[in-house]
């Protein structure tokens, strides 16, 4: 921080009965950016003036150091039916702030003292040097502003030896009380013997951490015979770092139990736990944190509850998750110490006084009223914490303390594949699941399969490695919430399998009707793949690749003529297991030339024909033969709208009269093809028919596959 120069005369403060004394600061007490020295709390008033009616002020006053502000007044009972607002100067910056309202109505306790102050709640606004009050009669009122108004500002000091480092600690550096066993309650505290605590305790900072003077509440704790509630508050005040909780929490502490005549005189803190933004809890109340301590934060029904008030103000911006969290751990553990095991249930408490509340029900002492087990200070009292933000999120609170954990889901599934709404694996699956329940409240997850556990992980688990046997089965997850309550996600099915798809036809290459070049000939590739559980789908692999849907079984393709290809597949099923089929075919050409021929023909030569050179022939019953040893075989041929007719002969039998006209002259056109289920010798001969006016076929030799 930077260093300011303080004035010598700094503010005017009230002494003993009601002098007026002049309070002076050096700039020793100033922390510079190196570290910071120890220093005591303190807590300095000074009175609000005025003769208008309905109007208190301070002027823009220089005061010491201090960063908590509240306005008190005389009467613990009495309201203030106005507004008090405060401006501060900031130590640092020696910036003003805008005018800030305070929340003037704080519960005093139910049976407060003669001499006890009414109160706002405490604001944090930061190290300050300089303050302006005014307090305005609220519109339409007739009653008078209460007397003694003054305003208390309160310096929290340096007292831990972590607010003394360079660099203060995270949140998780603060030590932790251990958890306490009923026995150790019972022990303790005989008089009303709670339940074994059905959720785990959460890590609380303890007084002594957080740098509690414990000669500012001399006085013994007194008891309630239960637990039956919580009410949730918020302290109000300005942004934090949660490096200052426990000085806010100071701060809180020596404003409620600054003594008469100025201070509101309590004799400890109100609440029983705080609890900052990042999730951080601090013990409150004295008199053991598993006891249930009469508090002093809900008028009218502290005999029954536990008091938790959230760092920071809710009216318009909402509670981090981190808050939620630890609020929901401290009443879910509270309350179960005295059997509660429903907090989203309600309750009947009795009204220790006759008042309303921020809603304008009406209670009357002695009669017993329903709440909620987590409720709002504004439900039991005529107050607006802990702000319309935080009153809205606390059905999470409730749904998080009790159970069970929300939103379960399985994300993925990894190692398996899922088909439809089946999954399949070789056997090894890891399963990942989701909540939006924190981790803390969850005290474990299951695997299930077929019903049973065969795998847990803690709360904070999202993910475990299972193996599954050969065979069909469900795998679930179960989260089980601190409270006990199970939730389960719809069981999946997953079938373990180990076995590889087979090829009942093995990759097979026929010639196909096309465009025939020296470098591609039309094919067909054919193969039959299957699964004794799921084919997910067949790829080719070389010479190109591709990838087919399990139920395909022919894929056109082209082969380059006069060399060999092996053509491997690969079958994949949906567990990820796999079989590879290969074979090697070449496809060859034979030239009209190497053919048997009778009869007339014509050679022709252009660049369109294969080799550049093709036969053609109109005389009726010339023919052309070829003998090869293959697989299949296609003829081709020149066509044009003028071409005419053959028979063809496959090994001396006529299967065929094909018909070469087209409407488009087309070269190197396969027109015609046969397949055999085995490589054999084989003869094809083609016989032109001399169909009338276009007698003339143009043929381009053969192709075959070997």
């Amino acid at each position: 921080m930077k260093r300011r120069a303080w004035l010598t005369l700094g503010a005017v403060v009230l002494g003993g009965g009601g002098m007026a004394t002049y309070a002076s600061a050096s700039d020793s007490s100033v922390p510079d950016v190196t570290g910071q020295d120890k220093r005591p709390v303190r807590v300095y008033h000074l009175a609000l003036k005025g003769t208008a009616p309905g109007e208190r002020e301070l002027p823009r006053t220089e005061t010491k150091q201090f960063s908590l502000v509240g306005v008190t007044w005389t009467g613990a009972l009495k309201k203030l039916e106005g507004r008090a607002q405060v401006r501060t100067r900031s130590l640092e910056t020696g910036a003003w702030s805008p005018w800030r309202d305070l929340e003037v109505d704080l519960s005093p306790p139910d049976q407060p003292e003669a001499d006890m102050r009414g109160a706002s709640a405490p604001m944090w606004v930061g190290p300050s040097d300089g303050i302006e009050v005014q307090v305005l009669h609220e519109d339409g009122s007739t009653g008078a502003l209460p007397k003694g108004l003054d305003v208390s500002m309160v310096d929290p000091g340096v007292v831990t030896e972590a607010e003394t480092r360079m660099s203060p600690p995270e949140p998780a550096a603060f030590t932790t009380e251990p958890n306490l066993t009923p026995a150790s309650y019972a022990a303790s505290y005989p008089a009303a013997a709670a339940d074994a605590a059905a959720v785990t305790q959460p890590p609380v900072i303890s007084r002594a951490e957080w740098g509690a003077d414990e000669k500012r509440s001399p006085d013994p704790s007194e008891y309630n015979a239960d637990v039956k509630s919580v009410f949730v508050h918020h302290t109000a005040g300005a942004d934090y770092d949660c490096s200052e909780s426990p000085a806010i929490v100071r701060g809180i502490y020596a404003y409620h139990t600054d003594p008469a005549p100025n201070g509101q005189g309590w004799n400890d803190l109100g609440y029983h736990f705080l609890v900052d933004k990042c999730g951080q809890i601090f013990e409150g109340r004295k008199g053991g944190i598993d006891k249930p301590v009469l508090g002093a934060h809900t008028y009218g029904f502290n005999r029954e509850s536990t008091g938790i008030s959230v760092l920071g103000n809710y009216v318009s911006g909402s509670a981090s998750d981190a808050a939620l969290e630890s609020v929901a751990r401290v009443a879910a553990w509270k309350l179960s110490l005295h059997g509660v095991t429903d907090p989203t249930g309600t309750v009947e408490l009795t009204a220790g006084a006759t008042q309303k509340n921020y809603f304008g029900t009406s209670f009357t002492a002695g009669q017993k009223y329903s709440f909620n087990r987590i409720s709002g200070h504004r439900d039991g009292y005529n107050s607006e914490c802990p702000g319309n933000s935080l009153y809205a999120q606390l059905p999470k609170i409730r749904s998080w303390a009790a159970g069970p954990v929300q939103d379960l889901k399985v994300t993925s599934l990894t190692g398996a594949t899922a088909n439809g709404t089946t999954y399949y694996t070789k056997g090894a699956v890891t399963v990942r699941w989701s909540s939006t329940t924190p981790a803390s409240l969850i005290s474990k997850y299951e695997i299930l399969v077929d019903g049973n556990v065969v795998a847990t992980t803690s709360g904070a688990g999202s993910a475990k490695a299972v193996t599954l046997a050969a065979g069909d089965h469900t795998v679930a997850v179960r989260a089980v919430h601190q409270s006990g309550k199970p939730e389960e996600t719809a069981p999946m099915t997953v079938v373990a399998d180990a076995t590889a798809p087979t090829f009942t036809t093995t990759p097979k290459l026929s010639l196909r009707t096309g465009t025939v070049s020296t470098t591609a000939v039309p094919v067909t590739l054919g193969w039959k793949a299957t699964d004794d559980k799921a084919l997910r789908y067949v790829k080719l692999t070389s010479p190109a690749a591709a990838t087919f849907s399990a139920t395909a079984t022919l894929s056109n393709r082209t082969a380059k003529p006069g060399a060999a290809s092996t053509w491997s597949m690969q079958a994949q099923d949906y567990a990820g297991n796999y079989r590879d089929a290969s074979a090697a075919y070449t496809p060859v050409i034979l030239q009209e030339t190497s053919a048997v021929k009778t009869g007339t023909w014509t050679t022709r030569s252009s660049t369109s024909y294969l080799g550049g050179k093709s036969y053609s022939s109109g005389s009726k019953g010339a023919s052309l033969s070829w003998t090869f040893t293959g697989r299949s075989a296609s003829w081709v041929v020149s066509r044009a709208s003028t071409s005419g007719q053959v028979y063809v002969y496959v090994d001396g039998v006529k299967v065929s009269t094909v018909d070469l006209k087209s409407t488009s002259t087309l070269y190197r056109q396969a027109i015609w093809t046969k397949t055999w289920a085995t490589s054999a010798q084989h003869t094809v001969k083609i016989v032109v028919v001399g169909t009338t006016g276009r007698p003339t076929i143009t043929t381009d030799g053969l192709v075959y596959i070997k």
